[in-house]
């Protein structure tokens, strides 16, 4: 679906762009060619995708984007939202589950997390042992 000579876009004519070869989303009633920013958006390319051809209002809000993110969107800007079209929500088809089989061994794995998280629990911990032996051998001169 192409882009018409009006000046504005319904909730119909972005919900046809939401891929990563094609991935617009509607903020505060606005519609943002984000293709271009999927490899470099900080919280990842899957947080724009799963919103991609729809309103993402609210997930742009709640993430707490600053000033710099909001001028930003000027350079995605396409064209303004009819505020009377209704919004297209994706229709998604549930994935078939798996037969179970008896006697088998599932795992149980750690979720994945990435380096900086771990990174950052092991210093945490590092930090409340240090504490603690301070504390403790506070304790222990002061008797």
């Amino acid at each position: 679906m192409g882009i018409t000579d009006n000046k504005i876009l319904s909730f119909a004519d972005v919900s046809v762009h939401d891929n990563p070869k094609d991935c617009w989303v509607i903020i505060n009633a606005k519609a943002y060619d984000v293709t271009k920013f999927l490899d470099d958006h900080p919280g990842g390319d899957e947080v724009l995708l799963q919103v991609a051809g729809e309103d993402a209002s609210e997930e742009f809000e709640s993430a707490g984007h600053g000033s710099a993110a909001r001028l930003m969107l000027d350079e995605y800007y396409v064209r303004e939202i009819d505020p009377l079209s209704s919004p297209v929500k994706k229709t998604t088809t549930p994935t078939p589950e798996l037969p179970v089989k008896r006697n088998m061994v599932t795992p149980i794995l750690p979720p994945k997390t990435d380096k900086g998280e771990n990174n950052f629990v092991i210093k945490l911990l590092l930090i409340l042992l240090v504490l603690g032996m301070a504390i403790a051998l506070g304790l222990y001169s002061s008797n």
